[in-house]
């Protein structure tokens, strides 16, 4: 089938493995990789035949040589081809794209102009305007009570440690329950 096509399938055999290769350099994420490597050596494979298979240089005849009953025949190389389109499909309907970033179907806000402070009516205090909960607060290194303000004896609340063991665990004071799933 298409044997008056060859050049045409070498022509653009050639164009996929530039741009797979072209691609590859922004390529960051490991399920892409094995996409377009399927793609690659598959159509590398046809290439492959296309130039050095009888009758004549870029005229090669692809070899399919698997044949299934009720399926048509076909080779590795269509088979990589075929797997790697199915993935890149798969891939792209997940939103994972090849700089291994993930596409959201959120649209971000625009961002808000930066707090000020309000005018002053009737001679009382001028507002502040507060950060909205989306905006990040600076904070204190040791949290937002900073060191010299944490009411004395009162220690500051720790991480636990990995490893596990009773002193992974933060102190609770007597009474406390424990939060649900927490092992004691």
């Amino acid at each position: 089938m298409g044997t008056g096509y060859t050049l045409i399938f070498t022509v653009i055999a050639c164009g996929v493995v530039v741009a797979i290769l072209r691609t590859a350099r922004n390529l960051r994420s490991l399920p892409w990789a094995v996409c377009l490597g399927l793609m690659l050596g598959g159509a590398f494979g046809n290439l492959t035949d296309r130039l050095l298979r009888a009758p004549a240089p870029l005229k090669g005849h692809v070899v399919d040589w698997i044949e299934l009953p009720h399926w048509p025949v076909f080779n590795l190389a269509d088979s990589a081809i075929v797997c790697g389109g199915v993935l890149a499909v798969l891939l792209a309907a997940r939103g994972l794209q090849i700089d291994g970033t993930r596409v959201t179907g959120k649209e971000e806000a625009p961002a808000e102009p930066p707090a000020e402070v309000s005018e002053a009516k009737d001679g009382a205090a001028p507002a502040v305007a507060r950060p909205s909960a989306d905006e990040p607060v600076d904070e204190p290194a040791d949290g937002p009570l900073g060191g010299a303000e944490r009411p004395a004896g009162q220690e500051p609340e720790r991480e636990p440690v990995s490893g596990g063991g009773p002193e992974a665990a933060p102190e609770r004071p007597a009474g406390e329950e424990r939060p649900a799933g927490e092992k004691s």
